[in-house]
């Protein structure tokens, strides 16, 4: 500590320390949040309306009732299949994300009730290798499609996802096919999807279930596709159209149903379940 107190010079401000954590910048419009107005806000930027990442345990509870979400197949555990090698094994990223998110793999699924109606959820975690279907995000995403086809339960899917897991090759793009026909028994049996996409959806999870729910539903400004926009720029070589991919691109074009803000969702989902 220095013996001697600096003197504040003529018009020098003291600066004020604040403590980290307690404000957050929105990604969209730049803006200081306070950090607890936005939790009780939902995450959702008052400021703009974007709706930052929430975690799947915070999906969970904003739309079910309380307590009532069953998980099942939550020990089903990835492998290395191809022995795939780049800068950081699969297996040591498989450990560093399930030590991370506290989860298997990136798909969570049960069964839960929304305002009383017991439905199949399942919820894919982008915090886990980006959302990417794998091995078992299929088999548990397949799984749990066959249970709500026996029990003639509503399936709802969040979907958060960077596409296929390229570490699992062409065991990962199988599950586009598998998921795919599941939903396909599933519809013949006239059991509702309820498809709902959030920031970002793309790549094999948009090209399979992401798009084949009986109604599909987007968080607003989410993006949604299969390639990303800076690569279809380059590949085309041509300037995409303003909001490109984006959630309100998707509605004006028919490719989604709706767009609902999440603070709304809930309410949302249990109008749609009463038509069934």
């Amino acid at each position: 500590m220095a013996w001697f107190k600096k003197e504040r010079q003529p018009g020098e401000t003291k600066k004020i320390k604040i403590p980290e954590g307690l404000w957050v910048k929105c990604n969209n419009c730049r803006e200081i949040i306070y950090r607890k107005e936005l939790e009780r806000n939902a995450k959702v930027c008052p400021k703009c309306d974007y709706h930052f990442p929430i975690s799947v345990e915070e999906r969970i509870a904003m739309v079910v009732d309380e307590g009532s979400f069953i998980e099942f197949d939550s020990s089903l555990a990835p492998l290395d299949p191809l022995h795939f090698k780049d800068s950081a094994r699969y297996k040591d990223r498989l450990k560093a994300n399930q030590e991370k998110t506290g989860q298997l793999d990136a798909l969570v699924i049960g069964d839960a009730e929304i305002n009383q109606r017991v439905v199949t959820l399942g919820v894919l975690n982008f915090a886990f290798m980006a959302g990417s279907m794998g091995s078992v995000v299929g088999e548990k995403l397949t799984r749990g499609i066959e249970r709500s086809k026996e029990k003639r339960l509503p399936l709802i899917l969040f979907s958060a996802s960077g596409g296929a897991r390229m570490q699992e090759g062409i065991l990962s793009l199988m599950q586009m096919a598998k998921t795919s026909a599941a939903i396909a028994r599933l519809q013949e049996e006239k059991v509702p999807y309820i498809s709902i996409l959030t920031d970002p959806t793309f790549g094999g999870v948009t090209a399979s279930f992401a798009m084949l729910g009986d109604i599909i539903i987007a968080e607003p400004k989410s993006l949604v596709g299969f390639a990303g926009p800076r690569v279809i720029e380059k590949t085309i070589k041509q300037q995409l159209p303003e909001g490109f991919q984006r959630a309100e691109f998707l509605l004006e074009h028919g490719m989604i149903d709706m767009i609902v803000e999440r603070k709304r969702l809930r309410e949302t989902l249990i109008r749609i379940l009463s038509f069934f």
